[in-house]
């Protein structure tokens, strides 16, 4: 049989090294299925419960891979069903192809049934690069520049395929004549270092810094030991957006953990008090946790030109690689001699450190939430991938959760959207089946999307070399983070219809799905929970039953901020409770 358009695709995908693609099957599409079908292309279709899933995979796996993540739809409402995991690609800067089918060209235009303007619908998500293939003479560019530009931009592109199209006859080798296109799939080799000046003059404001800050985003992954280097150099210390935090290890005494209302006391006192800021791959958005303007100087790091400046104003932007710059700065770097700052960060790290577990250790009239991150952090395996979701849940992985080197973490950082935990790991885990994966959910999360991903994990775990995977689920029947912003901010009560959550036994669903179910009630059972989680022959499900009242301290509290607590403690049918928990956690503190 002569090889189709849809054959050339997945051909030419492989050529890009492209092992897997996540998607979910659809009439729009049926030409690119029977294409993996019959092909010898090697590349695995990674069946989703649901379109959304199939986008959250391909983002983790740009994430954890640093490689292009392809996901599959059909038209029509599987093409909408991608939009919240690619705009979550978008807003971290993550490389993702999106692969559409759409209806018959001579049926466009016509209001045919699942028709879609899909070149407006993906024009902002794929804002780099969204196009229709119309003849078979595109395939092969349009391949090609979807996934330069999503690895050189890191970027969303789109690709949209109507399904006779995909069925034409290939031609891998469009004829040599006017308006035909010849791509090609060669390497490109980028100098990621700024010039000899730019790299002088940012050391001059770092050498005169007393008292230097170092912020690390997600460009200073990879980058660990240049980050450490520096730091020392410095005498700095270093804290960590979310996406960062696993660009230096928690366990190191100058490392402050993470920034913002999920952050650290000691990051914030960091930033208030620094007189030298260095940004490093990160655009962390609020800003009222930096320095005040005027108060600091400031150097930024960052591969992409537009984020210079954007959070805070500095006098040296340096557009390039985290790692490289770092390395070319180091030799320009002074050793700084007086250590007081330094000692100063490491001295309030310790004392966090003791404040943290105290905390965890308070007890509720349910289980603490923040004791089961705190006792998994002390038995993550070497070299595990972590995942996160939006929700409560996000403020203990950042507190509680110590991340080691060679450990992947990650979370939905610009987007911030649920649902994202499962399907990341699941992606971490299929592209690293040797390597235990953990997810991080809260009920609302788990309810959400995260269940039916289990699903899907139910059905591939067998295949995999080690089958450590294990999915913490904080039961506190309600959609906590959302409560607490109600309480703090507004002034609010928790409002029970939109807040409080239906019972379900996460615990029982796992057992039915062939998987490890654990469900703990009790306080004194949270270790061996989890131990028996990462013991299993088994993927395993750990439900953890916590109290909703206890409260995620932020690390700053302003006046405001008390008054609406307060206000909103007042009017709460669960005011006294939430009221006795702060004030333990206040004392623990």
């Amino acid at each position: 049989m002569a090889k189709t358009v849809a054959d050339f695709v997945l051909d030419r995908l492989a050529e890009w090294g492209i092992q897997r693609i996540f998607g979910y099957p659809g009439d729009g599409i049926n030409g690119l299925m029977g294409a993996f079908e019959r092909g010898d292309h090697g590349i695995r279709f990674i069946q989703s419960r649901h379109e959304e899933e199939s986008a959250f995979m391909a983002c983790g796996h740009a994430k954890y891979t640093g490689q292009v993540g392809v996901c599959l739809a059909t038209s029509g409402p599987g093409a909408i069903h991608l939009l919240n995991g690619l705009y979550d690609a978008k807003l971290d800067h993550q490389p993702v192809v999106a692969i559409v089918g759409q209806q018959a060209r001579a049926s466009l235009g016509g209001d045919y049934q699942q028709e879609v303007d899909l070149t407006a619908l993906f024009k902002d998500v794929a804002r780099d690069f969204v196009q229709v293939m119309t003849t078979a003479e595109q395939a092969r560019h349009l391949i090609d520049r979807a996934m330069r530009i999503a690895l050189e931009q890191r970027a969303v592109t789109c690709i949209v395929i109507p399904n006779d199209v995909q069925d034409l006859p290939a031609v891998p080798a469009p004829p040599h004549k006017k308006g035909m296109m010849h791509t090609g799939i060669g390497a490109i080799s980028h100098s990621h270092v700024p010039n000899e000046d730019a790299l002088h003059n940012a050391a001059a404001v770092l050498n005169r810094g007393k008292k230097v800050a170092i912020l690390a985003g997600a460009g200073a992954l990879g980058a660990s030991d240049e980050l450490a280097a520096v730091a020392q150099r410095l005498g700095a210390g270093v804290a960590k957006a979310l996406l960062g935090k696993a660009a230096l290890s928690d366990n190191l005494p100058y490392v402050t953990g993470s920034i913002g209302l999920l952050g650290t006391v000691p990051s914030w006192r960091l930033m208030q008090d620094c007189d030298t800021l260095l940004l490093v791959g990160t655009t962390f958005p609020y800003t009222e946790f930096l320095p005040p303007e005027g108060q600091a100087a400031g150097v930024q790091i960052d591969r992409d030109g537009r984020s210079i400046g954007l959070r805070y104003p500095v006098e040296v932007g340096l557009v390039g690689d985290a790692k490289q710059t770092l390395a070319a700065l180091l030799p320009l770097l002074k050793q700084q001699t007086d250590l007081d700052w330094r000692h100063g960060i490491e001295k309030e790290v310790a004392h966090w450190r003791e404040v943290v577990t105290a905390r965890a250790q308070t007890r509720g009239d349910r289980i603490n939430p923040q004791l089961p991150f705190m006792e998994l952090s002390k038995r993550l395996p070497e070299n595990c991938i972590v995942s996160c979701d939006s929700g409560s849940a996000t403020n203990w992985y950042a507190r509680d959760v110590d991340v080691r080197p060679g450990m992947l973490g990650s979370v939905s950082g610009g987007l911030a959207t649920m649902g994202c935990a499962v399907p990341y790991a699941l992606a971490g885990k299929l592209a690293y089946p040797q390597r235990p994966a953990v997810a991080l959910v809260g009920d609302g999360a788990m309810q959400m999307n995260g269940i039916n991903v289990l699903i899907t994990v139910s059905s591939r775990w067998r295949d995999w070399d080690d089958p450590r995977f294990v999915v913490l689920v904080v039961n506190n029947g309600d959609l906590n983070l959302v409560t607490w912003e109600q309480r703090i901010m507004g002034g609010d009560p928790r409002f029970a219809d939109s807040q409080c959550l239906p019972d379900f036994s996460y615990a029982e669903y796992a057992k039915l799905l062939g998987l490890e179910g654990i469900r703990v009630t009790d306080t004194d059972q949270v270790a061996a929970a989890l131990d028996r989680a990462f013991a299993v022959d088994r993927p395993a499900l750990v439900e953890v039953v916590s109290d909703p009242e206890i409260p995620p301290l932020p690390p700053h509290i302003t006046p405001k901020q008390f008054s609406a607590y307060i206000k909103a403690l007042r009017k709460d049918a669960a005011g006294g409770a939430a009221l006795r928990a702060t004030l333990k956690q206040w004392w623990a503190g």
